[in-house]
């Protein structure tokens, strides 16, 4: 057997050679852009964009198209200490770009607050690197709440705050374990209580009795973010 037609050329101008990248790569590469986070150093992460990189923040409704303006957003953001998780991922590969979109979740080192976002990451190959060219990140649509977890004994716990603040004889630390929009329907008057000061004055009056009160038998049900005793 010969050769019988052997056709050999430079590439065209302008036409390169494809970076090559699996699927578990391209997830990995958030991890870099988390570790960065972990660095507190904005400068750092920001060095994970590309040139002409392009970040639509959570926390800010500014888009940032250079350097400068990531690095900005990037100093305030640090401040909660966020570390993120990736929770699902859908990843795409093209010729020197690839794509990675799903669901993520933070969680704030300064409070332990967590959030949830859905992200896009859209990564090219720059001077031998894989960097961010475009950054999307939303918190998940408004009515879906990342529910604060509390067990049954701490639920019949925040009774027990509330009795040392009757403790105290002070009718503003009562007034304090009530929410902002909190009613109280008390016991020894027939008027509701549906604001702070409301509140306090009922307080003033009942702590003259030097109230403490015991839990004789309850029933606890917690949801989303609220809890019951009864």
């Amino acid at each position: 057997w010969k050769i019988y037609h052997h056709h050999s050329s430079v590439l065209p101008e302008g036409i390169s050679v494809g970076a090559s990248i699996t699927t578990d790569e391209v997830r990995d590469l958030f991890n870099l852009w988390n570790d960065a986070l972990a660095t507190l150093e904005p400068k750092k992460v920001a060095d994970r964009y590309a040139k002409n990189g392009v970040l639509l923040p959570t926390m800010s409704d500014i888009p940032r198209t250079d350097y400068h303006g990531i690095v900005d957003y990037f100093t305030n953001f640090l401040k909660k200490k966020p570390q993120g998780e990736i929770i699902e991922s859908n990843v795409i590969i093209g010729h020197n770009w690839a794509q990675d979109c799903g669901i993520y979740e933070f969680t704030f080192g300064v409070n332990g607050q967590k959030v949830k976002g859905r992200y896009s990451y859209i990564y090219v190959f720059e001077d031998g690197e894989w960097k961010i060219s475009h950054h999307h990140s939303s918190v998940m649509p408004e009515g879906i709440v990342m529910p604060t977890p509390i067990e049954e004994s701490e639920v019949r716990g925040l009774f027990n705050k509330w009795n040392d603040a009757l403790a105290t004889l002070d009718p503003k630390k009562v007034a304090d374990c009530y929410s902002k929009k909190g009613v109280l329907l008390p016991t020894v008057s027939d008027t509701p209580r549906t604001d702070y000061y409301g509140i306090v004055d009922y307080f003033e009056n009942f702590l003259k009795l030097q109230p403490q009160g015991e839990i004789e038998s309850g029933d606890i049900v917690i949801g989303a973010n609220w809890a019951q005793d009864a």
